[in-house]
């Protein structure tokens, strides 16, 4: 039985890696590493490897591209504000981009906006969502003051 789908690379050392499929949230780790870094994302096929069938192997890879996270020193884009301004603090909205991807604004009291930007940065689902969109890059864009995050997810 062999899965395709689009996976992040969470882990990866010379012996074997783990995908996270973006679209179930299955966790399964490769035999062997056919030369993936984390925080790959791959457009693939797995099957199961061994006799135990306990460990799976890459079979076919159609794309691979890098995923990198960054805090932007940009503020929040007009638009953004203008989201957060109209949602109440704690809350979250979601928006495509035109072309590829989406924007997350999120409101969050004054004295969090830091700890929020480092929570984005830090989650693991952030780069899941990356390579379900297939962006290459998230940018987290900041106002303390307002208390607004955007999270921007990009080619």
């Amino acid at each position: 039985m062999t899965t395709e789908s689009t996976f992040l690379v969470t882990h990866a050392d010379d012996e074997s890696a783990v995908l996270h499929d973006t679209a179930d949230g299955q966790v399964h780790t490769l035999a062997a590493n056919p030369g993936l870094d984390a925080d790959d994302a791959i457009e693939g096929t797995i099957a199961p490897a061994g006799p135990m069938e306990l460990a799976w192997e890459l079979v076919e890879m159609d794309a691979r591209r890098s995923l990198s996270t960054e805090h932007s020193e940009e503020p929040p884009t007009s638009q953004e504000h203008e989201l957060a301004d109209a949602q109440e603090e704690g809350e979250l909205t979601t928006r495509e981009r035109a072309g590829v991807g989406e924007i997350h604004v999120l409101t969050v009291p004054a004295e969090r906006v830091r700890k929020a930007v480092d929570d984005v940065l830090d989650d693991e689902a952030t780069l899941v969502r990356a390579a379900r969109l297939g962006v290459n890059r998230v940018e987290v864009r900041s106002d303390a003051e307002a208390g607004v995050v955007a999270v921007r997810y990009l080619p």
